[in-house]
Formats: C-alpha cells, sequence, structure tokens
C-alpha cells in the first residue's frame, strides 16, 4: 500500500461537542498524529497557578510565559503532558486549572508562545497530524488541508460534560460552558470562531461513532482529492 499523503486536520468548537474523543479515533483510525491544544493551554495555566502567579494580571502572566518547558506527546492512543518534566495529564483537568484557564489564554504572549509550538509540532509531524483545538483553522493552522468546526446545543454539551466531570449537575456546567465560550469568543487574540472554509458539523443528535465516521470520511475524501 503507498503511502497517504500527509494531511493536516483542523478540529475546532466549543467545549463538549465531542472534539477530543472525535480527533482522537480519527488519528488513530488513520494513522495520524494528534494533538490537544486546550492540554496545553492548562498546561501552562497549571504551571501559572503552581508558581503563584497572579491570574488577574496579564502584565504577570505575560512576563513569565515564556517560562515554562511545555513537551506534547502526539500518540492519539495515549496523548502525554509534562510541563519541566513532570507529568500533567492528571492535574491540568481540575476545575481550579478550567476556572482559569480562560483568563490565561487570552493574553497575547500566552498566546504567541503556544502558537509557536503548535505549529511546530504540526510541521514536524510526518504522517498528517489531527489538532483540536479553538482557534486552529482561523489562527494556528489558517492553510490546514481540511477545517471541522464542530458544534452542539448548549443543553448536549453540558450533559456530554457533566458526564466526563463526575458528579457535576447539569445545570452548573451548561452555565460554566456558556460563560467559558462567552469569554473565548470575544477575547481580542484569536477568539473561538470558524473558519470561513471549515465543514460544520453539528453533533447534537449525533452518536460519538457517528461524528467519527463523519470526519474520517471527510479526511479520506480530502487525501482522495476529492
Amino acid at each position: 500500500m503507498e503511502s497517504a499523503t500527509p494531511v493536516i486536520v483542523a478540529i475546532d468548537g466549543p467545549a463538549g461537542t465531542g472534539k477530543s474523543s472525535t480527533s482522537k479515533a480519527v488519528a488513530a483510525q488513520l494513522g495520524l498524529s494528534y494533538l490537544d491544544t486546550g492540554a496545553q493551554y492548562r498546561a501552562i495555566t497549571w504551571w501559572m497557578v503552581s508558581n503563584g502567579i497572579d491570574i488577574d494580571d496579564p502584565s504577570a502572566i505575560a512576563a513569565v510565559a515564556g517560562k515554562p518547558e511545555i513537551v506534547s506527546g502526539t500518540d492519539p492512543e495515549g496523548p502525554a503532558i509534562t510541563v519541566d518534566g513532570v507529568d500533567v495529564a492528571g492535574p491540568i483537568r481540575t476545575q481550579e486549572v478550567s476556572s482559569k484557564v480562560s483568563a490565561v489564554s487570552a493574553v497575547p504572549e500566552v498566546r504567541a508562545r503556544i502558537t509557536e509550538l503548535q505549529r511546530s509540532i504540526a510541521a514536524s509531524a510526518e504522517k498528517g497530524i489531527v489538532v483540536e483545538g479553538r482557534d486552529i483553522g482561523t489562527t494556528v493552522l489558517p492553510d490546514a488541508d481540511l477545517k471541522i468546526f464542530l458544534t452542539a446545543s448548549p443543553e448536549a454539551r453540558a450533559a456530554r460534560r457533566s458526564g466526563e466531570l463526575k458528579g457535576s449537575d447539569v445545570h452548573s456546567t451548561r452555565e460554566a460552558l456558556i460563560k467559558r465560550d462567552a469569554a473565548d469568543s470575544s477575547r481580542k487574540t484569536s477568539p473561538l470562531a470558524k473558519a470561513d472554509d471549515a465543514v460544520e458539523v453539528d453533533t447534537t443528535e449525533l452518536t460519538l461513532a457517528q461524528v467519527i465516521e463523519c470526519v474520517v470520511t471527510l479526511v479520506e475524501e480530502k487525501r482522495a482529492g476529492k
């Protein structure tokens, strides 16, 4: 079998649309690398919190944005992430980090640093890569071969997210999601937005398997040059 042309796939969308599960599964199925850009923003946020940086002071955040050494593994079966050599895959998913990631991510120096990291990872992916986030198709990889924007109703997203966050109720999860989307959509630097040339996939009524199948088909069509 001849090796397929490397393909760069950008998958954007708000939280709770099935972005991570879909991206990982598509990458694994098609033999591509995988990058969770949200984890990188969570990692730098975790570092700021751990080092006592004032999250309400953008200039304090900007001053140290270059300090943490963030290394992202790109294996879809087990995407590792370390900060200064410490495995942070677990700690970055805490409520404390979740509640602060929008503020840290909005700082232009942080975005510039992480965007550069993301571009270098995508450029070095020999077989191609699925990159998921919120500004991949618009800012990070505007020349991606395929851009997909996943959406779903706030209710569906909250139900999924509260299923992931054990013991959290759907109502408060929905409020938190809407608040975070508003923050991320209105920030000045690289807001959460759908690229003009992105394919929108509404996952509200779809199972995860159906979303994965849909995206795999889109990637295969792109590879076949349709």
